[in-house]
């Protein structure tokens, strides 16, 4: 187990490496760069721009330099934990994504708590009552929520708070904390907000997490040895979810590299739709205006939850199921 952990861990390197270059390539790819989108912003409000204050921004953060100049720039700063400056808030980007980060990370923790509560009984349910009038019923609901898009839900949702109660549930808090440092009485605020984003974000997971747990639970439950513990008098209960239920859930451990990135990304379109003070708009926004410390260094952030998520997805499986083998032979 060792030697398969130092293997992954070594071939982490390298995939980073390559991820790190094909961000940067893309982000490099649209012709110009914030400079230039920055100006043009100017010249369409009627602004005048200030040419040699121009030149001596693009010359202090390296925009005159050939672009694998500054693409070794930017990654020994990753490697130094430097996420570099956001020109579009001129603020270092670890201070611009800081209280962003964690508002996204709580509603991704009750995300995930919702979806894994509601998943995993009607899941259970459904395969253990197969073609029942409460699994046709609960098939329906899981259907429905898998085609129903989640933007699409939160403006309907939007619309339906407006007629009925006179209110906007857009935001994660109250007006009174913006620009507020985190406090008790702004955590609250949170919470109070919470719900709505939780159960639009949690619908399609929800949704599709029930269709997976029921199929592959089905799947273990016409197997040989569930029929050999039932027929030694093993409580149904116990033959269900000592080996069935459990031998089930490697789709979900095998979740794990993405569930990782999504803590820190939030849902882009939701969040923007109900206006959520998350990082998935941050990073449209980056991406939209060029600003490449900001766009780069949260992407290769995510790259690198989503390779450590994988790593640890492929251990715990190895560990949850004995009939994985590490090197994909036979042991003796």
């Amino acid at each position: 187990m060792l030697a398969y952990i130092s293997k992954r861990i070594l071939y982490m390197v390298p995939t980073l490496v390559l991820i790190s270059i094909l961000v940067f390539t893309l982000i490099e790819l649209p012709p110009g760069d914030y400079f230039e989108t920055y100006v043009n912003a100017l010249l369409a409000s009627g602004e005048k721009v200030d040419q040699q204050q121009l030149e001596f921004l693009r010359q202090q953060y390296g925009f005159d330099l050939p672009p694998y100049e500054r693409y070794f720039k930017w990654a020994f700063g990753l490697l130094q934990g430097d996420l570099g400056y956001s020109f579009e808030y001129q603020l270092p980007v670890s201070d611009v994504i800081g209280d962003r980060l964690y508002l996204t990370m709580i509603v991704t923790f009750f995300t995930i708590l919702f979806t894994w509560a509601i998943a995993f009984p009607i899941g259970i349910y459904s395969a253990t009552r197969q073609y029942s009038w409460g699994d046709y019923g609960l098939t329906f609901v899981g259907l429905l929520g898998l085609a129903t898009p989640n933007f699409l839900l939160a403006l309907v949702l939007l619309y339906l708070a407006k007629e009925w109660f006179g209110t906007s549930i857009g935001g994660l808090y109250d007006a009174e904390f913006i620009g507020q440092p985190m406090s008790w009485a702004k955590f609250v605020s949170v919470l109070e907000h919470l719900w709505i984003p939780v159960i639009v974000i949690g619908t399609s997971g929800t949704a599709g997490m029930i269709r997976r747990v029921r199929a592959n639970l089905l799947d273990e439950l016409r197997k040989p040895y569930v029929t050999t513990a039932r027929a030694k008098g093993v409580p149904e209960f116990r033959a269900l979810m000592k080996y069935p239920f459990r031998m089930s859930l490697n789709f979900f451990i095998a979740d794990i590299g993405g569930i990782l990135p999504q803590v820190i990304s939030g849902a882009e379109l939701v969040a923007i739709v109900l206006s959520l003070q998350t990082t998935g708009p941050l990073l449209v926004s980056a991406l939209q205006s060029q600003d490449m410390y900001l766009a780069g260094s949260f992407l290769m952030l995510l790259a690198f939850l989503t390779v450590i998520g994988v790593l640890i997805s492929d251990i715990a499986l190895a560990i949850l199921d004995p009939r994985i083998r590490l090197a994909g032979g036979v042991s003796r």
